[in-house]
């Protein structure tokens, strides 16, 4: 059974998650009806039971992970929540799996190294387990990694990308493998207030240094990508303004290449951006 993660898509992480189970029923099932084809769900756990409270509140939708760290959840372990998730909503579970962070990783005691050959063996693993390559994704940023995506899943999660990365990317698989970028996005016409709430989500990734390498292959420099980002490099990495114009930069994305684009709605509070999701639907979906 093919995935459809349709032309867009929301990303919704650990501080946008719904206070309570009733809150996450209402929630997806308003995304769903706006027309969204999917939910990306950062950070997510090896037992998958965010991606199944979404599922279970759902009738279409499909739930992603962006990303099942392959450092700190087994395999094994996440096969087999694959496949109860999977067996109860077949064809709408796409895994999500990726190398992260060499600063979390080594929290958990671990050694973080040759990340491109750990994601190679965790496939590996899968593939013995049997999850399909077709219902799982890889977040990828570098060539060498958005080509194993393309031979080993579905396709490309690239994550704090721009346009001309999703060219690239494209170049990079060709035809045929999923691409599903990651857009940010603040609902302000107030440059102030895109900083204020913008800048330091751009600066908390600026301390990564797989994000910074890979804005510097698109051409930022050592200013763009010091402290908390130069002015261009907010610009380029935040959709802002009404929702027509950040429909704009996700027609961008599209005509780049992505088949899919999934908004991570910025704002000063927490809990699920539900308004932000309504006003942004009309020009997304």
């Amino acid at each position: 059974m093919t995935i459809d993660v349709g032309r867009a898509g929301v990303w919704v992480g650990a501080r946008n998650w719904p206070a309570d189970q009733a809150e996450v029923k209402d929630a997806f099932a308003e995304l769903e009806a706006l027309g969204y084809g999917a939910a990306w769900l950062g950070g997510a756990e090896g037992d998958l039971l965010r991606p199944e409270q979404v599922l279970t509140a759902t009738t279409r939708l499909t739930a992603a992970t962006g990303i099942v760290n392959v450092w700190t959840e087994p395999a094994d372990e996440v096969a087999a929540a694959f496949d109860r998730v999977d067996g109860a909503y077949p064809g709408r579970l796409l895994l999500g799996v990726g190398a992260g962070h060499a600063e979390f990783v080594e929290q958990s005691g671990q050694t973080y190294q040759r990340p491109y050959s750990k994601v190679a063996d965790y496939l590996d693993r899968l593939d013995a387990a049997g999850v399909p390559a077709a219902k799982r994704a890889v977040a990828a940023l570098g060539p060498r990694t958005l080509r194993l995506a393309g031979e080993r899943s579905l396709g490309a999660h690239p994550y704090l990308v721009t346009p001309e990365h999703t060219r690239l990317a494209r170049e990079v698989l060709g035809d045929g493998p999923l691409l599903a970028p990651e857009q940010k996005v603040v609902l302000s016409t107030d440059e102030n207030e895109v900083l204020r709430i913008a800048g330091p989500v751009v600066e908390f990734y600026l301390g990564l240094p797989n994000y910074v390498n890979n804005l510097r292959r698109l051409g930022f420099t050592d200013d763009d990508v010091s402290g908390s980002g130069s002015w261009r490099l907010v610009d380029a990495l935040i959709a802002w303004g009404d929702p027509d114009t950040v429909a704009r930069r996700v027609a961008d994305h599209h005509t780049a290449g992505a088949d899919h684009v999934c908004v991570q709605v910025l704002t000063a509070r927490p809990g699920p951006p539900r308004a932000e999701w309504r006003a942004l639907a009309p020009a997304l979906t």
